[in-house]
């Protein structure tokens, strides 16, 4: 909706870039916050993993962006590996793996820490989507509701029309996502309960805010590339919360 905020010479502070800098910084110190209050990892292993974290979330974001705009790729490189265009799963599933072998390495529990940082990767995912808002990627589906938005002309998104802000959804829904893993971490039973919870609740709810996108994201028969990992996160979601179960019997 704004793709420059503030001009100061030759510095151009961009929407999209602002909020991920703003959801990146809130979520390193809620982490580390709740690292000091809990005790149960140290601060600073919430600073390594971020750090590992965000450059291998930025690789993948990308990575998969290029994957899903691979004819686009071949054309044109440039237009995709430019400084916006990225897809949010890629940079989680890096972004974890990079994490798992920082805990495999340091011989920490990844399903610890990856339950007492979920909060801060959902609020941070929800400041990037207000980023999308800003920038009109991930825009949704034409509409005459009165919830519909106007992009204007130089957005990502189609301008002049009426169009669902799918952004605007997404965020809401990480916000609210955030609130229950929040307080869930405090209920839990096992350890990686609120990692098991919070891929439940994204993959559910990505799964079915792609039905009302309509930016062209690749996909493979009726369903989007995005809806198909939703499904495979689902799932292993629900072998790790068997798992959580049975183990938890012995």
């Amino acid at each position: 909706m704004k793709l420059e905020l503030l001009s100061i010479g030759p510095v151009t502070i961009h929407g999209y870039g602002f909020m991920i800098g703003i959801g990146v910084l809130i979520c390193i110190a809620l982490g580390v916050y709740r690292a000091k209050k809990t005790g149960v990892i140290k601060e600073e292993v919430v600073l390594d993993i971020a750090i590992y974290g965000l450059i291998a979330g930025f690789l993948g974001a990308k990575l998969l962006y290029v994957i899903v705009e691979f004819e686009r790729f071949v054309k044109d490189p440039m237009s995709v590996l430019g400084a916006e265009g990225f897809v949010v799963y890629g940079g989680i599933i890096l972004g974890v793996l990079a994490a798992i072998l920082y805990c495999r390495i340091k011989r920490i529990s990844f399903m610890e820490c990856f339950d007492l940082l979920c909060p801060s990767i959902s609020i941070a995912q929800g400041f990037g989507r207000l980023g999308c808002f800003l920038a009109g990627c991930c825009y949704g589906r034409e509409t005459t509701s009165f919830l519909g938005v106007v992009f204007p002309e130089g957005c990502m998104a189609p301008a002049g029309v009426k169009l669902l802000p799918t952004q605007l959804f997404s965020s809401a829904g990480d916000f609210v996502i955030t609130a229950i893993l929040l307080w869930y971490y405090k209920k839990r039973k096992h350890v990686g309960d609120v990692g098991v919870l919070y891929m439940i609740l994204y993959g559910v709810g990505r799964f079915f805010i792609e039905f009302l996108r309509s930016d062209d994201r690749g996909g493979f028969g009726a369903l989007s590339t995005s809806q198909w990992i939703s499904i495979v996160i689902v799932g292993v979601a629900l072998i790790l919360a068997w798992m959580n179960r049975r183990n938890a019997k012995k």
